[in-house]
């Protein structure tokens, strides 16, 4: 069995595969200070309940965006688990495709994990918006090579600055509203932030796609990617494990020298 780990800026997935396929997979607040005992604690119980021995981990691969939490990660993994953990981006991990951008390095593993995981998923150029404490998009060519992208600002991260930089706004739950006008203060708020932020998508797209020069796959993931199911046509699937695949590919390139 693999454990993958995708550490992000607010969670952090766990997820076991077994035979190339995801047969747990748990998230925990991103916290630098959670130590490794404390991962092992709550990972075992869960793999538990789920009737997953963790003593089959023979492999672990970390993808991570926060530096401060890869000691305890790693920790995790020679300390409990008995194993060396793979992590994307140190020097001799294989991620087996172009890194198109001016400087490579920069790429968080996330996005280049989301990108081996639309190469072998969908082949075709793509585009992967993963919606998280940023949203990014992620540009994939042909041959899967990674392209450049974008980074804005997560659609929470919106509502929030709302209310901070307003008097009189007050501070509201994230909801897809049926309405593009609304008829009061809160509805205009819930309105403006979910339907403008769907004119971002459809925008983005529409310039990334004019750019590139053709149409292109549109893959949504991230933890808030479900709210915008179905309210945007140029969205055409909705694929929760396509990091984690990727992270999958990537450890299996590496194992085999593929």
């Amino acid at each position: 069995m693999l454990l993958a780990i995708n550490a992000n800026n607010t969670n952090t997935k766990f997820a076991i595969f077994d035979n190339g396929r995801i047969v747990g997979d748990w998230r925990c607040e991103s916290n630098p200070r959670r130590t490794a005992d404390e991962y092992v604690v709550w990972l075992n119980a869960l793999m538990t309940l789920e009737g997953i021995d963790p003593k089959g981990i023979a492999g672990i691969v970390i993808a991570s965006v926060v530096p401060a939490a890869m000691f305890n990660l790693k920790l995790l993994c020679s300390r409990h688990y008995g194993k060396e953990p793979l992590v994307i981006g140190d020097p001799g991990c294989a991620i087996g495709i172009n890194v198109l951008i001016d400087k490579p390095r920069e790429v968080g593993a996330d996005r280049l994990a989301n990108a081996v995981g639309a190469q072998i998923t969908y082949h075709e150029p793509s585009i992967v918006i993963d919606f998280g404490t940023a949203t990014t998009f992620d540009v994939i060519g042909s041959n899967g090579d990674y392209l450049g992208g974008l980074i804005a600002p997560g659609i929470n991260l919106n509502l929030e600055a709302l209310h901070m930089a307003t008097a009189k706004l007050p501070r509201i739950a994230l909801e897809k509203p049926d309405r593009v006008i609304g008829k009061d203060t809160i509805g205009a708020m819930q309105a403006g932030v979910f339907w403008g932020y769907v004119a971002l998508i459809e925008g983005l797209v529409a310039r990334i796609q004019k750019e590139f020069g053709g149409p292109m796959m549109v893959i949504s993931t991230g933890g808030l990617a479900p709210l915008f199911q179905g309210a945007t046509d140029v969205i055409r699937h909705l694929d929760p494990d396509i990091t984690m695949r990727g992270l999958l590919e990537i450890w299996r390139r590496n194992r085999t020298g593929a």
